[in-house]
């Protein structure tokens, strides 16, 4: 059959395949409406990854779902296929895919790791957009709801429960000084932290040694705060500089 006389064209709006198309718009767009609920509260505290991001990735991942479900209708019907495609390796691809998009907005500065929470629901609204590509509509909306609340209420559930604060510690001595690791623990337990095991690296530019380090609280009730640690390290002898941060893993 010639593929522009005018029948082949009108197998290609042909009722099956309007039909069909009309059910793979609402697939998108119930997939591009549940990754911006997702993405919102990605959004609402300011992350690189909004819901523009969540909102193309559920509905990407939907849609190169949902045309294995009918492979009949390809090319207008004409397509020749030796076995029916397998959706799993389709899946396997998006997941596979969507892990180089999370693995982007994840950041480390210094040693505290910014992300993961994005990345791991970059990766969630993926497997939202596979269940509605799928027609796993109720377990898509339900995937959703778990998501959100996730992000939003385990977060506080974190702060409720009792959890040991960390600080990420970068200080550089003055020349010459030579510091000595018995003391900067003992002076770390006065303060209520202790110094976390393999944490401590050193580094020496201009002869200036560079100690780099993550702090832990003893317990949930101890440690003294940022501020106060910052004016006990700005009177330590020997500190020429020296930078403090929240420790997020």
């Amino acid at each position: 059959m010639d593929p522009l006389s005018l029948q082949s064209l009108a197998d290609y709006w042909s009722q099956p395949v309007v039909a069909t198309n009309v059910v793979i718009f609402f697939n998108l767009l119930g997939a591009l409406i549940l990754g911006l609920l997702v993405g919102y509260e990605r959004a609402y505290h300011g992350r690189a990854a909004g819901m523009r991001t969540y909102g193309l990735v559920c509905m990407a991942s939907a849609a190169v779902t949902v045309i294995f479900g009918s492979p009949d209708l390809w090319y207008g019907g004409h397509a020749t296929m030796a076995a029916s495609p397998d959706p799993s390796h389709v899946v396997q691809g998006i997941l596979t895919g969507i892990g180089f998009l999370g693995a982007g907005v994840i950041m480390r500065e210094g040693l505290s790791i910014r992300g993961l929470t994005s990345a791991a629901s970059i990766w969630s609204s993926s497997a939202i957009g596979v269940l509605v590509g799928v027609g796993f509509y109720g377990a898509a909306i339900l995937l959703t709801a778990l998501s959100v609340i996730c992000m939003i209420w385990v977060s506080r559930l974190e702060r409720w429960l009792p959890s040991r604060a960390g600080v990420a510690i970068a200080v550089r001595f003055k020349k010459n000084f030579q510091p000595r690791e018995e003391v900067l623990r003992k002076v770390a337990r006065q303060r209520g932290y202790d110094i976390a095991e393999g944490s401590l690296s050193i580094d020496y530019n201009a002869e200036q040694p560079e100690w780099h380090y993550v702090a832990i609280a003893s317990d949930n009730k101890k440690g003294s705060s940022v501020s106060e640690l910052a004016q006990m390290m700005s009177s330590y002898e020997g500190v020429d500089s020296f930078q403090l941060a929240h420790c997020r893993h």
